[in-house]
């Protein structure tokens, strides 16, 4: 019989920290300031896309930070990766993390194109996408994509 002090120790489930920001059946709470601000930015990047992310503290949003889109035209983004590596160290500094990536759709729709899904890489993270499809009344939406399948997740602002 093995010695139970020489047996490497495993977490009982009440041990288990879990990801408490969202599961796929929760909505998503977003401040009416922050949404401004991302039609704002969406508006000032009108042909192309804009981008950004949100970050948060214990899955509550903090700040949104705009980003440079570095795709070469206006029907899609790429977040410039300089940029971004500066964002997620300043983050770990303060104790905080990426909880949203967002961007804009200045003609379509609010909901992830084919590209949008096969470029959703970053995870249980919120995506959020804006449309100026009629710029008088912009729409944002929220998404989870997970191994390539949408969930929307019902938006409250706050």
């Amino acid at each position: 019989m093995e010695d139970a002090r020489q047996r490497p120790q495993t977490p009982s489930d009440s041990d288990v920290i879990t990801d408490y920001r969202l599961p796929t059946t929760d909505s998503f709470r977003l401040p009416s300031r922050m949404r401004d601000e991302i039609i704002a930015h969406a508006r000032r990047e009108v042909p192309r896309e804009c981008c950004g992310v949100i970050s948060g503290e214990n899955g509550n949003p903090v700040a949104v930070i705009p980003l440079t889109n570095t795709y070469a035209e206006d029907d899609f983004f790429e977040i410039d990766a300089g940029e971004l590596y500066r964002v997620y160290r300043d983050l770990d500094a303060v104790g905080q993390e990426i909880i949203v990536n967002y961007h804009s759709h200045p003609v379509s729709v609010a909901y992830p194109s084919v590209r949008d899904v096969a470029h959703a890489q970053w995870g249980d993270i919120v995506y959020l996408i804006c449309s100026l499809e009629h710029p008088d009344a912009p729409v944002l939406r929220a998404f989870q994509i997970i191994d390539q399948q949408v969930s929307e997740l019902p938006l409250t602002l706050a």
